[in-house]
């Protein structure tokens, strides 16, 4: 999921960069989305990450 994120924050950046060199709202509002898919991406992989084991009952 980590991956993911970062493959999203990658695109985001490109995405920003192409924005400012261009001038194109189009390109501004898509690194918007992309932001916010990879923020939902990592919240999920921060809720469903490796908890440690429960230990036993003695």
């Amino acid at each position: 999921m980590l991956v993911l994120t970062l493959g999203a924050a990658a695109i985001g950046f490109g995405f920003l960069v192409l924005a400012l060199m261009t001038g194109s709202v189009v390109w501004a509002w898509a690194c918007i989305v992309v932001c916010i898919v990879g923020a939902v991406l990592l919240l999920v992989g921060a809720l469903t990450g490796k908890r440690p084991p429960l230990e036993p009952d003695k």
